[in-house]
């Protein structure tokens, strides 16, 4: 299989637990490259604990992990170089402007011409109009853009994003939607975890569900729809939400796995 062809991410087995309790049982996972995948489950089921293992921060106790074709556990260095990793608030410097903010990182990364690509960036994001402003006059969704847009310097092909909407307002969360999307379209490889039903139905190719440890199903919304099936009402049709998916498997089979190939 060609590196072209080859999956973004590819999980195995992974396995941790910390003392007695147990939060990762055995996950397996692929992500396509130029894909979102969206890492579905609630809090405490493990979701940030599989980002911090695939990003190099957390060594898993069993299992295998592979990241833009490097093995995280052997190649820590060449998995760092590929990825970047968005947590759930936003980090930037409230003191100094938005593209001071990109400025900074991309003289940290020893990327060529930083004003040209804070520049950029500021206009991917919608954010030119407030390049000069101070950070901490930004709304809730700009930061968030911001630090996405952080993130970016150095184009790494694989970008992790944890639970990214948390804590924003509606229209802030869109605005992020937005931009995820637009990373996608971009040719960038988003693993997305989230607590949120509906950000999952927005924006992910495909959606994997983490219970109890276990990845307990992993299909497209069309999939996981035909998992349960739309209810009928005479001539009347509704389909099934994400949520109405979510309840219905955890609750029914949570010790379970199952799989859409």
């Amino acid at each position: 299989m060609t590196t072209a062809q080859a999956p973004a991410i590819r999980v195995r087995g992974l396995q941790k637990s910390y003392k007695q309790l147990h939060v990762l049982r055995g996950v397996d996972f692929d992500v396509a490259r130029g894909g979102i995948f969206a890492l579905l489950g609630s809090n405490g089921a493990g979701k940030t604990t599989i980002i911090r293992i695939l990003a190099t921060l957390l060594q898993a106790d069993a299992g295998a992990a592979e990241v833009h074709g490097f093995d995280v556990a052997t190649h820590p260095d060449q998995v760092r170089e590929s990825i970047s990793l968005t947590g759930q608030f936003a980090a930037v410097d409230e003191i100094l402007s938005g593209r001071e903010n990109l400025v900074l990182i991309a003289r940290l990364r020893h990327v060529r011409n930083p004003g040209r690509v804070a520049d950029e960036l500021l206009q991917r994001f919608s954010l030119t109009d407030a390049a000069a402003r101070k950070v901490s006059t930004y709304s809730g969704g700009m930061r968030r853009r911001l630090d996405i847009a952080m993130s970016l310097i150095g184009d790494p092909p694989v970008i992790f994003l944890d639970e990214p909407t948390t804590g924003l307002d509606p229209q802030a969360r869109i605005e992020v939607w937005q931009a995820v999307a637009e990373l996608a379209a971009q040719g960038t490889t988003v693993l997305l975890t989230t607590q949120y039903l509906d950000e999952a139905e927005q924006l992910a190719d495909r959606i994997a569900i983490l219970h109890e440890g276990r990845i307990i199903v992993n299909g497209t919304l069309a999939e996981l729809r035909a998992l349960h099936p739309p209810a009928k009402v005479e001539y009347v049709e509704k389909q099934p939400t994400l949520e109405d998916i979510f309840f219905a498997i955890t609750g029914a089979s949570g010790n379970h796995d199952r799989d859409i190939a």
